[in-house]
């Protein structure tokens, strides 16, 4: 062999090592689960039981909406006091102040379209009937029902919204039609607040093609910290999925009594709540006429499994949204990791009531547990974790959404200066 040859092979070789440097071995099973998360953008279909889910003016009207303080019971307060653009739609605080103190942290609004419950309980089951429960929460937004819809009847401007967006002005006399509209509104405006592509999805992307040069700029950290997610730490059994959730509930070992000493029941009260309202899918404001939606409201059960479960959440743009669990109770994503390494399965048992039994009978059995298990993590392991997270944000600034005033009956193309991409419908 020529030295010209040998040279080359040579440097084949050494190329090949330096270009797969840092790769971290997944196997096939952690490679399938990998991709699992992706891709993104979802393809979604379109939300049937709202008529102007994917209307623009809809959505124009809906952001009108969101950051109008005159639905308030005094004016002071809108959707974006609690849930403001630059910190992802959240507020950065334990639980949400509005006219006083609540129980519950905010929830980020980005990608809430995907979500079949709404809300850390799942109080409600469609998007549009979850914007309208903080206006007539006393400690949120405060206002009755009928005030928020004489302030859309008569103020000029949103009252012409309003028609543009369904071809008639509000119901003098439906109180209850006009409110549902307002929320489908706020939805569809909501709707369109989707995160962008991440450095994971490049990776999983790549790893999909089996592209190593493009897989090797993924971090180091941020590759051993998603073999621990989809491997040993088994985060991905709760947190699957694009989103990265599994839409559902769970005990997470987090206490369920509140300050003033009152029991936060989460799920189990979400579910009475869903159950009782008139705005369910179930009921006549439900645009589907098939009710597609509403097969989960209609064979949901309350059980003993749903005392103290919370929702599960996305993680996209998880860094962005501290602090964290239902409470706020958690100021950071390292020591959300270190609770879940060190988490006490006794405590979750015990912490399971037993449901109620007849009178003279046997009492039922304690509900299943939570698939929940101390993860025994390391430093490292725990700092590797993390790192993956933080590759789950977007690199889309933040806008600023201060002083939000309509120039004329809707502003015009205040969307796109919230830095967010709509998502698309395929029906």
């Amino acid at each position: 062999m020529s030295i010209g040859l040998v040279f080359c092979a040579v440097f084949a070789v050494t190329a090949s090592r330096i270009s797969h440097a840092g790769l971290e071995h997944f196997s096939p099973e952690e490679r399938a689960r990998i991709l699992q998360h992706g891709p993104w953008p979802p393809h979604v279909a379109r939300e049937a039981s709202n008529r102007v889910s994917s209307s623009l003016p809809a959505a124009r009207f809906g952001e009108q909406l969101f950051f109008d303080r005159r639905l308030s019971v005094n004016g002071s307060i809108s959707c974006a006091s609690c849930h403001v653009p630059e910190f992802d739609f959240t507020d950065r605080r334990p639980t949400a102040a509005g006219l006083a103190d609540t129980d519950r942290n905010t929830l980020s609004l980005t990608n809430a379209r995907l979500n079949r419950w709404f809300g850390w309980a799942g109080a409600t089951d469609s998007l549009w009937a979850a914007s309208l429960r903080p206006m007539t929460d006393a400690r949120e937004m405060g206002s009755a029902e009928r005030h928020v819809t004489e302030v859309v009847r008569t103020q000029p401007d949103l009252a012409c919204a309003y028609r543009r967006t369904f071809g008639a002005a509000p119901s003098a006399t439906d109180d209850d039609h006009v409110l549902s509209d307002v929320g489908k509104a706020l939805a569809a405006f909501q709707s369109r607040l989707v995160s962008g592509r991440t450095p994971f999805d490049a990776f999983r992307d790549a790893l999909a093609r089996g592209d190593r040069r493009a897989q090797a700029r993924y971090p180091d950290a941020a590759q051993r910290g998603l073999k621990l997610f989809v491997g040993r730490a088994q985060c991905n059994l709760c947190h699957l999925g694009p989103q990265f959730t599994n839409g559902e509930f769970d005990k997470v070992g987090i206490s369920v009594r509140r300050p003033d000493g009152r029991i936060d029941w989460g799920r189990f009260d979400g579910i009475k709540a869903q159950q009782a309202s008139r705005f369910s899918l179930t009921g006549r404001f439900n645009d589907d006429p098939a009710r597609s939606r509403g097969v989960s409201s209609r064979h949901v059960a309350l059980t003993g499994e749903n005392y103290g479960q919370f929702r599960v959440p996305g993680l996209r743009n998880v860094a962005r949204t501290a602090p964290y669990m239902h409470d706020g109770s958690v100021p950071t994503l390292t020591d959300v990791v270190r609770h879940y390494s060190t988490i006490d399965a006794l405590k979750l048992h015990l912490a399971m009531p037993h449901a109620h039994g007849d009178p003279g009978g046997d009492l039922p059995p304690r509900p299943a547990e939570s698939v929940l298990r101390a993860l025994d993590l390391t430093e490292r392991d725990i700092a590797d974790l993390v790192a993956f997270l933080h590759t789950l944000n977007d690199a889309r600034p933040r806008a600023s959404m201060g002083g939000h005033k309509p120039a004329s009956c809707v502003r015009r193309g205040a969307l796109s200066e919230l830095g967010v991409q709509s998502m698309p419908d395929r029906s």
